[in-house]
């Protein structure tokens, strides 16, 4: 990786190709690298009910091996009038590189209060959700290096979740994860919130057997759910940990939880 070396003529710092790393090819050549990305860990969670959204993150940043903060929040109320966001309707979680999800995460709330604004009324999360995959498409050759979740209620006042991949592609979902750890806390999901591979006790044996009847869960159980799943994560994931911060979005607002999750 090239280096800056003062230049002692001008004082100041300039480009020195001589600190460029040298390869094996015969002349000598000299490899350019511009890698602008990297992965702060740490994990998000979004869960839709049946007039209720729980959105969650856990608040660790990492670089590689070391912990630069254990109080870096992921999930963030957007479009609010005020500084405090004290009357947004919409969450947004990022996790990925920290810094594309600051800008993203801006550049979003920008939008939502300039709507607001000219509108008077907040924008919805449909609207909000096809918003944000036009900004993540604007940037699809240089991509925002970020994992996004938009949350919030419809028009009829039930929860959605929306998921996205960092070039725009947007689903609704009944629940999902991201970042270090969606690998262990997605298929928990499955199985606790989707019903996935949950069957009648005693219907019969092999296909003979009667899935559960899914069900919406209630604010508390998804509660647990969260909290058990950011426990087990942090069991067997380093980029993991540190504190949980849950954003729960009703009809009368969004409540902030905060809980300890282990720091080692």
């Amino acid at each position: 990786m090239a280096m800056f070396s003062q230049n002692p003529i001008m004082n100041g710092p300039s480009y020195s190709f001589n600190d460029a790393p040298k390869t094996n090819t015969p002349e000598g050549a000299r490899q350019h690298r511009f890698d602008p990305y990297t992965d702060n860990g740490g994990s998000t969670l979004a869960i839709a009910g049946a007039d209720f959204t729980i959105m969650a993150g856990d608040t660790r940043l990492t670089s590689g091996y070391s912990i630069n903060s254990r109080y870096h929040p992921k999930v963030f109320k957007i479009g609010g009038t005020t500084a405090d966001q004290k009357d947004a309707t919409l969450v947004l979680s990022v996790v990925g590189f920290s810094a594309d999800g600051e800008a993203l995460k801006e550049r979003l709330d920008t939008i939502c209060k300039m709507y607001r604004y000219r509108h008077g009324k907040p924008m919805s999360v449909k609207a909000c959700a096809q918003r944000l995959s036009t900004i993540l498409y604007q940037k699809r050759f240089f991509p925002y290096y970020a994992y996004a979740i938009l949350g919030g209620l419809d028009e009829e006042g039930k929860g959605a979740v929306y998921s996205y991949d960092p070039v725009g592609s947007y689903e609704r979902e009944q629940c999902r994860t991201g970042g270090a750890a969606a690998s262990l806390i997605m298929p928990f999901l499955d199985n606790q919130v989707n019903f996935k591979n949950q069957y009648e006790p005693g219907s019969g044996e092999g296909h003979a057997l009667e899935e559960r009847a899914r069900r919406p869960l209630t604010r508390q159980e998804v509660e647990v759910l969260v909290k058990d799943a950011f426990d087990g994560a942090v069991e067997r994931h380093i980029e993991v940990g540190d504190g949980l911060q849950m954003m729960v979005i009703t009809k009368e607002g969004i409540e902030e939880i905060l809980l300890p999750l282990k720091k080692d």
